[in-house]
């Protein structure tokens, strides 16, 4: 099921679920931002409800922090979190879902990237700060990985 607020990447990937649920679950830091974006990751209690805190960090010594909770951690197939809420359950101005998702594909493995968002104004945000070129290398990077040996 999609919304109209909801942006998307998917890609087929030439390797077994449990080695994309691997490198989904396990090695976060080697694709998560395009590079030379790299992604300190400070905290994550891989349940519903537990703390996903991280930092993006820029080419530039730009910084995002972010600080969220798991909405789902569904082992082998799906992670869902939101920046609506911090790790402590403190209401921080939502801006998106995000949802992860491995499913077997014939011989492969289909992965899908989904950013849902609130509202219209905030999907179109996304959209300018690059979400498509952005989430792309991220899912090539992710793709690169899960094919590699």
């Amino acid at each position: 099921m999609s919304s109209e607020n909801e942006l998307s990447v998917t890609r087929y990937l030439a390797a077994p679920p449990a080695k994309v649920w691997d490198v989904l679950a396990n090695r976060q830091a080697e694709w998560w931002c395009p590079t030379p974006w790299r992604v300190e990751l400070l905290q994550q209690e891989r349940c519903a409800g537990g703390r996903c805190r991280m930092v993006m960090h820029g080419p530039q010594g730009e910084e995002i922090p972010q600080d969220g909770i798991y909405l789902a951690w569904d082992e082998g197939r799906r992670i869902v979190s939101t920046d609506a809420l911090t790790g402590d359950f403190q209401p921080s101005g939502p801006f998106m879902v995000g949802i992860w998702e491995v499913a077997p594909e014939g011989d492969g493995t289909r992965y899908t990237a989904r950013a849902r968002h609130w509202t219209a104004e905030a999907r179109d945000r996304h959209l300018a700060m690059g979400f498509e070129a952005g989430w792309s290398a991220v899912a090539d990077q992710f793709k690169a990985l899960c094919e590699g040996t």
